[in-house]
């Protein structure tokens, strides 16, 4: 919903402090207390046949609608999205993927695909889409004349991540999506990598922006959990498709992801320093050949980083200098700090084995054994010697 009332002037870490706080949900609480209810009782039948008409955050219907938890946190989502008229929970972020491209593509559409998105985003592609009856190309996000080529056919929806996944290429976002909207097609980002406060998504041109809420916004590895902010022109058909699907967060969950955006900034904040400290010790490693990192000033990427994010997080990769595919697994098992585990953006440092190019139809892989590393808040001068020891012993 939008964030009625609050100063358009205020700064993205103070709109994360107040965000969905209305006094009506907390009463004098500082935090949205969690309001577990599939049931709501209405005072008549004319208050029942009243709330039925109007479907919006704030306004109790039915359990799956949500409560004040729920609302609470879609406001303060939005209140950090420039751009934005409201925001949809999902209870993950590939339900958030799923929820948008059902929003927007219908049978017979064509859908262009960044060869470097999510691996679930392309795998929905190629399967759920496909199935029914929807067509997608993926394509190069740094060929900009290829990609207008694309459009010598209709194209419906373009799938934008920027940084890409895993080798964390930066696109001109701003360009795509100009050139998608002066076809007639809508653009979609996955937003999770740097989130509205280091990358306005909307802002920079794009309809409808995603993210996984597991990532950051929860930011301690306990909650599932996805969203995707909009536009008017884009909010209602998210908001129907997600009620059609029976999509609904939980309140518990709710509450947990509400509690981590409040320290969001913070950790963001952290983990970037820690990240460029670490990419710059392994590009300067000779084990290492090269770093996956745009916050790097030796990175291709850097230069639209530099322009368009204004701030970063803690996620990249770097590839080994021994072409052994099996290094990179040596590396990560030799590793004492870091865990070894799926997903990101918690207050852990993870590491994972990756082969980007078994995920690629369009772009090259990263020209060796890679691992991508997910920087966490401990010590960057510990996690740096944990990794000297590792690259020292594989």
């Amino acid at each position: 919903m939008s964030g009625a009332g609050e100063d358009k002037a205020l700064r993205p870490a103070t709109r994360l402090v107040r965000g969905g706080r209305r006094q009506e949900w907390t009463g004098p609480l500082v935090n949205v207390p969690v309001c577990r209810g599939s049931t709501h009782l209405y005072e008549s039948e004319a208050a029942r046949a009243a709330a039925g008409k109007t479907n919006a955050d704030g306004q109790f219907f039915y359990g799956r609608r949500g409560g004040p938890t729920q609302w609470a946190l879609a406001e303060a989502l939005t209140q950090i999205e420039p751009g934005a008229a409201g925001t949809v929970l999902y209870p993950s972020g590939v339900a958030a993927i799923a929820g948008c491209l059902l929003a927007v593509l219908r049978p017979g559409d064509r859908l262009l695909m960044a060869d470097n998105a999510y691996d679930p985003a392309r795998s929905m592609a190629s399967g759920l889409l496909a199935r029914m009856g929807v067509t997608t190309c993926f394509f190069d996000p740094r060929d900009l004349a290829a990609y207008e080529a694309l459009f010598a056919e209709p194209v419906r929806a373009v799938w934008l991540e920027s940084p890409g996944s895993l080798t964390f290429e930066v696109c001109d976002v701003p360009a795509l999506a100009a050139i998608a909207r002066s076809h007639g097609a809508v653009s979609l980002i996955d937003n999770t990598w740097a989130s509205p406060l280091g990358f306005p998504a909307l802002a920079h041109g794009c309809d409808i922006a995603m993210m996984s809420l597991s990532k950051h916004v929860g930011g301690h590895s306990d909650v599932m959990m996805g969203s995707a902010s909009a536009a008017a022109r884009w909010y209602g058909a998210l908001r129907r498709t997600s009620q059609e699907l029976g999509q609904v967060v939980s309140p518990d969950d709710a509450a947990l992801a509400a509690r981590g955006l409040r320290t969001m900034g913070l950790r963001l904040e952290a983990q970037t320093r820690s990240a460029i400290r670490i990419a710059t010790f392994l590009e300067q490693h000779p084990a290492v050949a090269r770093v996956l990192c745009p916050m790097l000033a030796s990175d291709p990427g850097h230069a639209l980083w530099r322009r368009d994010f204004a701030g970063g997080c803690g996620l990249f990769a770097f590839v080994l200098a021994r072409d052994d595919p099996a290094s990179a697994a040596r590396v990560v098992d030799a590793l004492a700090l870091f865990g070894i585990g799926y997903s990101w953006g918690g207050y852990e440092s993870l590491a994972l084995a990756i082969r980007p190019e078994e995920h690629r139809s369009v772009m090259p892989g990263p020209g060796g054994p890679a691992i991508r590393l997910a920087i966490g808040l401990e010590d960057p001068e510990d996690l740096i010697a944990d990794l000297a020891q590792a690259l020292e012993q594989a």
